[in-house]
């Protein structure tokens, strides 16, 4: 789930979300059995309009909404604090009162990209792209590929070197060339025209050069994978010498990018898809240096836009949000400015989160569900008919080998070393960029350290992480409706115990179950079984496969399938656990009418309640591994017999399939 307190301002949005479950959202004139979500949800979405600066409105929203609030009013103290020089209260204090500097960043203008293009245009020879390559890399700008460190996938204790596809502007393949993205397409020549246009260029010039960038694009683009072949591991692990590496690409001199970057010692590089970078060396090859000096130039400016004056970070709103998802106006400064201290020192500004946001109680609650989660999820794989002992082993093996984390992150890193300071937004923000990207980097050929995090505390969302086998619950989603102290354990168990057999799930699914319990990629089932598996998985891509979002536009079945094994398992190990809960007890009385597994379902599909624009149903089509939420509720739900058993559905309704897909 792969990106959802103490509330300070209650919108009545808010305050309706913040119920651990409200009646007055449901529309009971609808049937359960024919759509569970508009039942669950409808008088919501009925009521609901999408905020203008919103490109879709949920639970998670509103959550992230009243999130924002609180790290507002830590920033701004911290902006009013003499802090010491390299504190954390001076680092989140000053960046935050930078990016509110808007006077500062309109004088500015387009003057701090004055030194890269300089750079830029110093280049004589194809022979010297390399170096300037890694430069922009270690600043941020992403051209014609991504590199960086991460844990190798067939040895989990060690970090490598990585070599992957990229140099694009638009999300991926798809967006150069499908029919579902061709109003996107169409706008993105515009878009990069005045881009030039903004940093001077005459009008033909802009045009002229702007046809050159998409003429690069889409060759990189034609050479790239599509996201849905990317859930198969073992086809992005290409783990090469560093002469191998140079043969493949001759043109380039990946010593040269590497010392430029200065990247530790490293003896060899995973090439994530070797024919893309054998069309990279092609495109160095045969394109003229002043056109790819031309697109280095829109990239850079690109990257920089949303830290630029207005009418840089207008025209980029305009295209990226407008155009793309159909966001109708943007963030208020303070909220954007928000996320920018969070997305670049979000280990410092999130343990002043949960000083005020998160309780030791909530921790403790959680990690004893957890527990509960993982003993269902064994109870059940220990009960499948269709998997042999041997493979019943390794899996169980697995599972007791996942660890866990909550809240916020134990052992913290730190940012010795790193410059803020009020004078400069900009800089600030490059400044950032060079420590971030040069720690990541540092890391090749170095132990994998599994204490880190990969979110910051107050996000709100949930993972699973292959390489470590772990999965991680932020502070951010420890909260209603998913997690509520009010709310009786069905309630609870629907919600952040899908959530939480989700993500366990994720470590069983078409791509998680590749690896083992140590998290190296290395297959553990016998190959009778894995085929077992294979036809399992096929029934669910088939089911989502056929859900039609947008007229003519359906969910790609392949793409989601690890999100939406991740529903249909987590929900059912959750309602395992519940039905666990229950032993020897009284069984729980009736709540507004609803049984105890009547609220479960609901609990559910009321995280869920969501409305989007089309533009962001498309795009989430296209570029998501997750499916509308619509889906999410009623996917899986249709192939439980709990569900049908729960509400009294026929076998000919709606929500009760005839083809059960069933893996966990």
């Amino acid at each position: 789930m792969t990106a959802l307190v103490v509330l300070l301002s209650l919108t009545a949005a808010a305050m309706a979300q913040s119920k651990a479950f409200d009646t007055s959202r449901m529309d009971t004139s609808v049937d359960a059995c024919t759509d569970f979500f508009q039942y669950a949800n409808g008088t919501w979405l009925k009521n609901t309009e999408i905020p203008a600066a919103f490109p879709r409105w949920g639970t998670f929203n509103i959550l992230a909404d009243n999130n924002q609030s609180i790290l507002k009013d830590i920033l701004e103290k911290a902006s009013k604090t003499k802090a010491a020089p390299g504190s954390d209260t001076q680092m989140i204090g000053d960046l935050y009162a930078s990016c509110m500097d808007e006077a500062a960043i309109e004088k500015a203008d387009a003057t701090p990209l004055a030194a890269s293009f300089k750079q830029i245009e110093a280049i004589k020879g194809v022979n010297e792209l390399p170096a300037a390559i890694g430069a922009f890399h270690s600043r941020g700008v992403q051209m014609f590929f991504g590199f960086g460190a991460g844990a190798d996938q067939k040895n989990s204790t060690m970090n490598i070197a990585n070599a992957s596809q990229g140099g694009l502007s638009m999300p991926n393949r798809d967006y150069y060339d499908q029919e579902k993205t061709k109003k996107v397409r169409d706008a993105f020549v515009p878009y990069v025209t005045n881009m030039f246009k903004l940093l001077g260029d005459a009008p033909d010039k802009a045009a002229a050069n702007a046809a050159t960038v998409m003429a690069i694009q889409s060759r990189l683009a034609k050479a790239s994978k599509r996201p849905d072949e990317f859930r198969n591991p073992e086809a992005s692990y290409n783990k090469k010498p560093l002469a191998e590496v140079a043969q493949l690409t001759p043109d380039f001199s990946w010593e040269a990018y590497m010392k430029a970057r200065n990247t530790p010692a490293v003896t060899e590089i995973n090439i994530g898809q070797p024919d893309f970078f054998k069309e990279f060396d092609n495109v160095l090859k045969e394109t003229p240096l002043a056109d790819l000096k031309t697109y280095m130039r829109f990239m850079v400016v690109n990257a920089a836009a949303p830290r630029l004056s207005k009418r840089f970070v207008d025209e980029n709103f305009d295209f990226y949000n407008r155009t793309m998802s159909g966001t109708k106006e943007q963030q208020p400064r303070w909220k954007r400015c928000v996320g920018v201290v969070d997305n670049t020192l979000g280990e410092a500004l999130g343990m002043e989160y949960v000083k005020v946001a998160f309780k030791p109680e909530t921790k403790k609650r959680a990690d004893e569900m957890i527990d509960q989660i993982f003993k269902a999820f064994g109870q059940r794989l220990e009960k499948l008919e269709w998997m042999s002992p041997a493979t019943k082993e390794q899996a169980a093996r697995k599972l007791n080998a996942f660890k866990r984390k909550i809240g916020y992150p134990d052992k913290l890193r730190g940012y010795a070393g790193l410059k803020i300071s009020r004078k400069s937004y900009f800089d600030n923000a490059s400044n950032a960029s060079v420590f971030l990207i040069n720690r990541n980097l540092q890391d090749a050929g170095k132990p994998v350290d599994r204490t880190r995090w990969g979110f910051t505390t107050p996000t709100i969302n949930a993972s699973y992480n292959s390489s470590n086998n772990d999965i991680t619950f932020p502070a951010g989603i420890l909260q209603p409706p998913f997690f509520s102290f009010t709310a009786d354990d069905a309630i609870n168990y629907g919600g952040i115990g899908g959530v939480i057999g989700h993500e366990i799930s994720h470590g069983f699914d078409d791509r998680g179950s590749r690896f083992d319990a140590e998290g190296n990629l290395k297959m553990w089932w016998t190959p009778e079984d894995r085929k077992k598996f294979e036809d399992r998985a096929a029934c669910v891509i088939d089911q989502f496969g056929k859900y039609e979002v947008q007229p003519g536009v359906f969910i790609n079945g392949k793409l989601t399938l690890g999100e939406n094994i991740g529903d249909l398992g987590g929900l059912e190990v959750a309602f395992t656990a519940f039905e666990n809960s229950l032993q020897g007890k009284p069984r729980p009385a009736n709540i507004d009418g609803f049984t105890p597994e009547q609220r479960f379902f609901l609990g559910w599909a009321q995280v869920w309640a969501t409305k989007s624009t089309p533009e962001f149903e498309i795009q989430q089509v296209t570029n998501d591994s997750h499916s509308n939420a619509r889906y999410r509720v009623n996917g899986p739900l249709s192939n439980m017999t709990e569900f049908a058993q729960a509400f009294g559905c026929k076998q000919n309704a709606k929500m009760v399939r005839k083809d059960i897909c069933e893996i966990w």
